[in-house]
């Protein structure tokens, strides 16, 4: 598992770390069941405090993506359809809303926006 952090994102740390783990359970980077690096581990291979990656595993684990087993290390749990669906929404609502801001600076209507989404749509494969 490959982490970036960024100290010029204007982003806290362990919310990266928090969504960078989030983003790769959802994607399916990371398996149910698969074991994280021990927050100690991944606080040294970081170069973070160990209170910046306890805060990004607890995020992680009240939000349902992993669980802490006592004495053993934190894993994946398995994928939640509706997390990934609130996710994928999420993600969709951020772009489209800068789409939305890009067309209104250049008066492109709300009709020839819904016409290009509607091609892209039908010219996407996946």
């Amino acid at each position: 598992m490959k982490i970036v952090i960024s100290n010029r994102s204007g982003v806290a740390i362990y919310e990266q770390i928090r969504e960078q783990i989030k983003t790769a359970i959802l994607d399916g980077d990371l398996r149910v069941d698969e074991a994280l690096p021990s927050i100690r581990a991944l606080a040294r291979d970081l170069k973070v405090s160990v209170i910046t990656t306890t805060r990004a595993y607890a995020e992680l684990e009240s939000e349902g993506f992993i669980a802490t087993m006592p004495g053993k290390g934190c894993f994946v749990l398995p994928r939640n359809e509706e997390l990934a669906k609130e996710n994928a929404f999420s993600q969709i609502e951020t772009a489209l809303g800068e789409a939305i801001s890009i067309a209104k600076r250049n008066g492109i209507d709300q009709d020839d926006l819904k016409t290009r989404i509607t091609f892209l749509w039908e010219d996407t494969d996946d």
